[in-house]
């Protein structure tokens, strides 16, 4: 550090106020830590996964990998928390497995079918055909097992059939995919977004259900934002419900403790449907003469929900100060968002709250086998 001279005993106040504050920084702020080696963060995924797991060296090769693309921290936290959630989603299998999923295709294509009152003639008759590969698409539908299997049937079936842009709209009804189950729609948005660190000659789409495409994407959707949740559990609810839904469920508990108006605690605050107003903005609407805050004002806000900044808004601010004050006692700024899942893939009752909890176990289980961060929630 350069030496600062004053003439002696003429140094300012002010100045020497500085100097001690700098001296004192010196003395306290510890030196930051070193970067990991990327071999030593292979060492550490090895450890922690499951022993059931095949091929741990590749799977940890592109974890790591992904990590130091998306620029993230990987300690022991961050990496027990991606090796949970592929662990629920896909038991380290890079292209799971989903049972009768050639029946849930075809029952989704008979009730497309019937939406855009095609007869059932018209689409037997287009299954019958012939498909790239020589087989009908039929028997295609028939024999697919993963999701990755029945995303190329539709490509092909929507390239090559008049009656397949018909009943899809050109668009593949495959939503997810890859090792973490990750939105199509959203790793193409992150890949748009943000470099993808691989070469490739083919879509996005088929990058997901790659390992290195799928743990790239599921950890960018997991980690890849800034959040103050105090527990992991709220990422993996997040994972499940889209950014901010434990965040936001929390803000729909202050609305409703400070209006007196029930409402659905899912995580959504705009109701983005149509230009009519949604459940929660009209229950904020209520408060807008105790916020003062117009309902354009509130609109605004409430379109923010989806990033970091919402909560950093003087309606945030003002509802929860509201809330507390009406509740006289502080409220938690996360809760788990209540939303059923549904999917053809479903077929039993499933909650975000379940997916999150089950996660939070995995994880949970992963910690054990590090000590020193035993402690971390």
């Amino acid at each position: 550090m350069p030496t600062i001279a004053f003439p002696e005993g003429s140094m300012p106040r002010a100045a020497l106020g500085i100097a001690l504050a700098l001296l004192a920084g010196c003395a306290t702020q510890p030196p930051a830590a070193p970067a990991r080696r990327p071999a030593d963060v292979r060492a550490e995924i090895v450890r922690l996964m499951p022993a059931s797991a095949k091929d741990r060296n590749g799977w940890a090769t592109d974890i790591t990998a992904a990590f130091a693309a998306i620029g993230l921290e990987p300690n022991t936290q961050n990496l027990c928390a991606t090796l949970a959630v592929i662990e629920q989603e896909s038991t380290f299998t890079v292209d799971p497995a989903v049972p009768g999923l050639g029946r849930i295709a075809r029952a989704e294509i008979d009730r497309r079918a019937e939406q855009h009152h095609v007869p059932q003639l018209l689409v037997r008759g287009a299954l019958a055909l012939k498909s790239s590969n020589g087989k009908s698409y039929a028997e295609r539908i028939a024999a697919v097992r993963t999701e990755r299997e029945l995303s190329l049937v539709y490509e092909d079936l929507i390239d090559r059939i008049p009656l397949g842009q018909r009943l899809f709209a050109g668009s593949n009804p495959v939503r997810t995919g890859g090792p973490m189950q990750v939105s199509v729609a959203f790793a193409e948005r992150h890949a748009r977004e943000h470099p993808y660190p691989y070469a490739t000659q083919d879509s996005i789409r088929h990058e997901l259900f790659s390992r290195r495409g799928g743990v790239y994407f599921g950890i960018a959707h997991l980690l890849g934002y800034p959040a103050n949740y105090e527990r992991m559990i709220y990422r993996f609810a997040d994972f499940n419900a889209g950014f901010y839904a434990s965040r936001n469920a929390a803000f729909q508990n202050a609305v409703s403790l400070a209006s007196g108006i029930p409402l659905a605690l899912d995580g959504d605050l705009v109701n983005y449907d149509d230009d009519k107003p949604g459940a929660t903005e009209l229950a904020v609407r209520t408060l807008s003469r105790q916020i003062d805050m117009g309902d354009s004002r509130i609109r605004r806000a409430l379109e923010r929900g989806d990033g970091a900044e919402f909560e950093r808004s003087d309606l945030y601010e003002r509802v929860f100060a509201l809330a507390e004050r009406t509740e006289r006692k502080p409220l938690p700024r996360a809760l788990m968002p209540r939303i059923d899942l549904k999917s053809p893939k479903i077929t039993r009752k499933l909650t975000t709250e379940w997916f999150a909890t089950r996660v939070d176990g995995r994880y949970r289980a992963c910690l054990a086998k590090a000590p020193a961060a035993k402690g971390a929630s």
